[in-house]
């Protein structure tokens, strides 16, 4: 559905809603609201990126997939952010995978008419690069989490990213997913979110999982979850 004739729906993805109305206004021929049903593939490694999305509250995970079949997530993307970045990078493809882990709508947008806006210079183009930053400062952080902080520590701060974007305390996650993101077993998945749950700060329940109390997860969390938080609201004026 596109959106050219219904100038009054809001602007739900931060990236477009940081544009002026001018800026906005020249995307807005060129976008297309459409569903993001969990597990949709939004790109894969190695093929042409097509299109690019800009989530609302849909979360997209960017994933690293081996030869084994084993998947560890390199960064997620939601209504901070834009799905498709190296079509501006001139690599068209990438090494990870793009999907869906939690379901909603989003606007999507032919990837040769993004480029062909990018290269027109000016606010898009600024914002996209700061974004690029701090989209490579998540991914970053995330390779040093994986490497030194303990299984409690990554899942409490992948948990407060997943409601950071939902914008909600509440959302289904199994185990099995979970320990594919983090790139761990999923014995240590329960073996953590047991641990976090006798604490008091969640609760697991048939796929359910609910943040009960947020300070004390934070402090749970590794610095990596307020290092990535702090750079994109510096580069960006989000949150993240």
């Amino acid at each position: 559905m596109s959106i050219s004739n219904q100038p009054h729906l809001p602007i739900e993805n931060q990236i477009l809603a940081a544009l002026s109305a001018a800026e906005y206004q020249r995307l807005v021929p060129y976008l297309e609201r459409v569903k993001l049903p969990l597990q949709q593939v939004l790109y894969e490694a190695g093929e042409p990126i097509t299109h690019v999305y800009f989530p609302h509250q849909a979360i997209a995970s960017l994933v690293c997939i081996q030869e084994d079949g084993s998947t560890v997530e390199a960064g997620v993307v939601s209504s901070d952010g834009m799905v498709g970045l190296p079509v501006i990078w001139g690599g068209g493809t990438t090494t990870t995978t793009a999907f869906i882990q939690v379901a909603d709508d989003g606007m999507r947008m032919k990837a040769e008419q993004l480029k062909a806006q990018f290269h027109r210079g000016g606010e898009l183009q600024s914002l996209l690069l700061r974004y690029t930053q701090a989209l490579f400062t998540q991914v970053t952080q995330t390779a040093a989490c994986n490497r030194l902080h303990t299984i409690e520590e990554r899942l409490a701060r992948w948990l407060l990213i997943v409601a950071d974007r939902v914008q909600s305390d509440q959302f289904p996650l199994t185990q099995e997913f979970i320990a594919q993101m983090l790139g761990c077993r999923r014995a240590g998945v329960t073996v953590a979110a047991g641990t976090l749950s006798r604490a008091g700060m969640i609760s697991y329940k048939r796929g359910n999982i609910a943040i009960l109390n947020r300070s004390d997860l934070e402090d749970t969390s590794c610095e990596c979850y307020s290092i990535v938080k702090n750079e994109y609201a510096r580069l960006l004026g989000t949150q993240s």
